[in-house]
């Protein structure tokens, strides 16, 4: 629009000024090159449609410049002038452009602009017109290859810190421990000459017990049957009681008798005398065990007022203990001097020889060649499980 009407009235100003000097030319101008020779009208009325335009629109930045102030009513001479100095009406045009600040634009095609020119970057176009003196701001190209070379050098860290793991987390223990010492060393040697050892075609890792092992025999329970001790005495020949004792057949210090019986007689004096021991009662026949383990020291049939009688010595608790056995039948003695006897070991029957008023069995313990009373001592000792 701006174009069509400078020349619009660049065409009617000249016809004007022709048809006044007379020439048939100014008849009629209808050639689009025509320019006004002195521009200041046309310029008064481009600065009228730019502010009209600048009133709806916002403005650019634009630097402000000090306008040039041009009087409309310039004289014909001045026109001349401007007329000459450029030589011809295009070039008065081509003036008027760069008071403006246009640049001339090459008609040229771009096939024919140098192969060293096409590398040259595009230039922008502005979606609004420029006024003369407004800066461009320059824009700073980007840096593609310092990213490029940032990001490779970031990716191959990273690639070498995972190999490092991979390196540590598959490195052998026997590496590392090799390098600490030689009790390390050694041991992985060990490891190395186990792990050498190859079981051969046809063999086993088991044990193999000698053939002469035997399982030990185990008690079924229903197989079980608890016996009484009524029905232990009965099968004994003993006359059962429970006033005086309990025996524990399991103890390594037992009773005389595997189960109670009764007591006819204490320690102490009797009938204006010692008696040096107890009378125990189980009845005629009743067989007699030895209280611990120990040697015979005296066994006979002559034993005078003891009748039969035996002596067994026992060491408990470091000193020697003998256990004294009287008044037992002829021939039911089961052992003779220097026998060693086990605990619970039968060495003879109950009887009545010696001075003696009925079947008993009298007892005694002798402590360094004393007799001391028998039924606190074997209360206190009867029972214990070594000695």
């Amino acid at each position: 629009m701006t174009a069509a009407a400078v020349s619009a009235a660049a065409s009617s100003r000249r016809a004007r000024r022709m048809a006044a000097s007379g020439s048939a030319e100014g008849q009629s101008v209808t050639e689009p090159e025509s320019v006004i020779a002195a521009p200041a009208a046309v310029i008064a009325e481009i600065v009228a449609s730019v502010a009209s335009a600048a009133s709806t629109a916002p403005a650019p930045a634009v630097r402000e410049e000090p306008a040039e102030i041009v009087d409309p009513a310039a004289s014909e001479s001045d026109k001349d002038a401007l007329t000459e100095a450029t030589g011809s009406d295009k070039d008065a045009f081509t003036a008027a452009s760069a008071a403006f600040g246009f640049r001339p634009v090459d008609d040229a095609p771009v096939d024919d602009v140098p192969a060293d020119d096409q590398s040259v970057d595009e230039v922008p176009v502005a979606d609004k017109p420029v006024s003369a003196g407004v800066v461009v701001p320059h824009v700073a190209p980007r840096r593609a290859r310092v990213s490029r070379f940032v990001a490779a050098g970031a990716s191959l860290g990273v690639m070498g810190v995972a190999g490092l793991i991979a390196v540590s987390m598959t490195l052998p223990v026997s590496a590392v421990a090799a390098t600490q010492g030689g009790a390390s060393a050694s041991l992985v040697a060990g490891a190395t000459a186990a792990s050498s050892t190859k079981v051969g075609e046809g063999e086993i890792q088991a044990f193999v017990a000698p053939a002469d092992v035997q399982d030990e025999s185990l008690a079924r329970s229903d197989s079980y049957s608890s016996v009484s001790l009524a029905q232990v005495a009965a099968e004994e020949g003993i006359k059962f009681s429970e006033s005086l004792y309990t025996n524990d057949p399991e103890a390594a210090i037992q009773w005389p008798f595997k189960v109670g019986v009764a007591m006819s007689s204490p320690y102490g004096q009797r009938w204006g005398r010692l008696h040096a021991g107890i009378d125990l009662v189980p009845g005629e026949g009743a067989p007699i065990q030895a209280i611990a383990d120990g040697t015979v020291r005296i066994a006979t049939e002559s034993g005078g007022a003891y009748g039969v009688t035996i002596y067994i010595d026992h060491v408990i608790d470091g000193q020697v203990v003998t256990s004294h056995y009287a008044h037992m039948q002829h021939g039911s003695m089961q052992v003779k001097a220097g026998d060693k006897v086990t605990v619970g070991q039968v060495i003879g029957h109950v009887g009545n020889t010696g001075r003696s008023y009925g079947a008993h069995l009298h007892f005694e313990i002798i402590i360094n060649g004393s007799t001391v009373d028998p039924l606190p001592w074997m209360q206190r000792n009867a029972g214990r499980y070594d000695y």
